[in-house]
């Protein structure tokens, strides 16, 4: 009867525990596991009902961690900061029509990348479709960003200096000192959040 030397029985052991320990480590920790149950891959719940409803989706992270407030949490932080009546007043009507412009630009980007989700699915696709069906997603993105965007930049002129400070200091955020990737602003989804900013 053949024998296994008793040198190589612990290697092998050995062995066969990483190849083990590597196949679970890749079934734990596959970074998309779970996404093919979403009924459009790239976009989750969460996200499909953000855009819904004209929610930020971390789009206007360039004004908001740059000092420029936007209307949805001046208007939470009203009594904080605080705002005057005709502040309060003219703030809701840019936070209206943000709304009113974002829900429809949102439901262009839903079913862009619907398209394109359907697309790979059903195998009906070549280069120059994918590159068409990608501008009209950009594109969608492109006008999502800039609704939002342009409402921070529209507020700011409403406030004063120190307002505009006292915002910023209610919100967490500093001039730098601390990393913003470590300090997520109450009202903001932590995985988007930092997914935005590219934090690791």
């Amino acid at each position: 009867m053949h024998r296994t030397p008793a040198l190589l029985l612990p290697l092998l052991l050995l062995a066969g525990s990483a190849l083990a320990s590597t196949q679970h480590h890749h079934q734990q920790h596959s970074p998309y596991a779970g996404f093919e149950d979403r009924e459009i891959k790239t976009l989750s719940p969460d996200d499909i009902e953000e855009l819904r409803r004209g929610g930020g989706w971390g789009l206007a992270l360039p004004a908001e961690l740059n000092g420029v407030p936007g209307p949805a949490h001046l208007l939470e932080l009203r009594d904080e900061i605080p705002l005057g009546d005709g502040q309060v007043a003219e703030i809701e009507a840019l936070f209206a029509s943000m709304r009113e412009a974002a829900i429809p630009a949102g439901e262009r980007l839903i079913e862009a990348e619907r398209a394109i989700e359907q697309a790979f699915a059903e195998r009906r696709l070549d280069k120059e479709r994918l590159r068409r069906l990608l501008a009209e997603a950009e594109a969608a993105r492109a006008e999502l960003r800039f609704v939002h965007l342009a409402t921070h930049l529209d507020t700011l002129p409403i406030l004063d200096d120190d307002q505009v400070a006292r915002y910023n200091r209610l919100r967490g955020y500093t001039s730098g000192q601390d990393d913003p990737c470590l300090s997520v602003p109450e009202g903001h989804d932590p995985e988007r959040y930092r997914q935005h900013l590219g934090c690791e």
